[in-house]
């Protein structure tokens, strides 16, 4: 943290895992406004920050609100806490980004306030964004849980599938977290042979993403089918299907890298021959 923050300072102050935003009638701006510092301080609250950078030149903090009273700052001037998948596209990209680093350092900090190893509470490490226990000398750093994404094709189709889990008629690729011990590529031939029951070639890497939901590093990529019928596991999978690039159903949003994946993918196999 720097030694002086400006009361200009973005603050994306969190409670209960919910972003506050001003979106009444006191905000002049297009959409839901982030707060500034001097916001936080009219409304009299406070919280554990952390220094996340600056955004052309402006210093951006993350705050902990979890324990003051959320309903006297929803009460003040249109302030509202709202989650962050409700105000994609209604904030701008670069402010939802920052709130999605944001959310996970702030969890991160609510969940270690203890000592994992021995319950003595832990303190800040200085010089870095770690926290550690006085009394053992044990660190804990943010968590970040790799995942992989794989769009499988065949010719001039796309295999997307239904998670149990998606609104109704919405597809996407497959995903899945990597478990200890694993590569990524370890992780592709298991969870496509686990939620699908077929066998790909080798993955192609296409890109990545932080996603907070819940600590996230998206890890994209394509495969091409190599093998065996298609056979949805119910418990995840309510359904998949193999989609030419010309007839793909409902899609996720714009902002995740499934969207940017898939839209690439659709885009190349469209240029093949029938």
């Amino acid at each position: 943290m720097p030694d002086a923050v400006a009361d200009d300072a973005i603050v994306f102050a969190f409670h209960a895992g919910k972003l506050l935003v001003c979106d009444g009638e006191t905000n002049t701006e297009a959409g839901p406004r982030v707060p500034r510092r001097a916001d936080l301080a009219t409304l009299g609250m406070q919280g554990p920050a952390h220094y996340l950078g600056a955004l052309d030149g402006v210093a951006c903090l993350a705050i902990n609100l979890d324990d003051l009273d959320a309903s006297s700052a929803e009460a003040a001037q249109g302030w509202t806490f709202n989650g962050l998948r409700s105000l994609f596209f209604r904030v701008p990209e670069p402010l939802i980004a920052l709130a999605g680093r944001a959310f996970q350092v702030v969890e991160w900090d609510r969940t270690h306030r203890f000592c994992g190893h021995c319950g003595t509470p832990m303190r800040d490490k200085a010089g870095e964004r770690a926290r550690e226990c006085p009394s053992c000398g044990h660190t804990a750093y943010p968590r970040v849980s790799p995942a992989m994404m794989v769009l499988v094709t065949r010719g001039r189709e796309m295999l997307l599938a239904r998670a149990t889990r998606f609104p109704a008629g919405m597809f996407s690729a497959l995903a899945g977290f990597v478990e200890p011990g694993e590569t990524i590529e370890d992780c592709i031939h298991r969870e496509v042979r686990e939620e699908v029951a077929i066998e790909v070639g080798d993955p192609v890497y296409f890109g990545s993403q932080s996603w907070a939901f819940p600590h996230s590093l998206m890890i994209a990529f394509t495969a091409e089918y190599a093998a065996g019928e298609l056979r949805p596991d119910a418990t995840e999978i309510a359904e998949a299907r193999w989609f030419a690039p010309e007839a793909l159903p409902q899609l996720p949003g714009s902002l995740s890298i499934a969207r940017k994946l898939i839209d690439s993918t659709a885009a190349r196999l469209s240029a093949m021959p029938r």
